[in-house]
């Protein structure tokens, strides 16, 4: 699968914070439709990735680290699924590979994953959300 849930998420969470104000996972959570627990498991991605920044305190919360104009697609869910591929032996070991020879599928769909990732990272999330 190409997008998984978590993806869409990330993506949603970052929407939420598009102003660049800060915002608690609670306010994300309603605004978003997102389940709390799965919304705490991505923040914890994204802030590892570099997208959000914890605000500590008790008024804290979230926020995003750059302006979505800086940011990417490819940032969000790379944040998020750092193996994310068209199909799973384009970062493992193909069975159908052999010597010399590569397998034609595999090599087709690594031409896919290559333009897949071009096109993700050309849109900013600006493009998408304000654009």
């Amino acid at each position: 699968m190409l997008f998984t849930k978590e993806s869409d998420y990330a993506i949603r969470i970052v929407r939420a914070l598009r102003s660049g104000e800060q915002r608690n996972v609670q306010e994300i959570c309603d605004e978003e439709e997102i389940p709390n627990a799965f919304c705490y498991k991505i923040m914890r991605k994204l802030n590892r990735g570099g997208i959000v920044e914890v605000v500590r305190g008790a008024k804290g919360g979230f926020r995003l680290t750059k302006s979505i104009r800086e940011m990417t697609l490819y940032d969000v869910i790379m944040a998020v699924e750092p193996d994310f591929s068209v199909i799973q032996c384009i970062h493992n070991f193909c069975d159908q590979n052999s010597g010399s020879r590569r397998c034609k599928v595999h090599r087709e769909l690594l031409g896919v994953q290559h333009t897949v990732e071009q096109l993700l990272q050309k849109k900013t999330l600006y493009d998408i959300l304000e654009g």
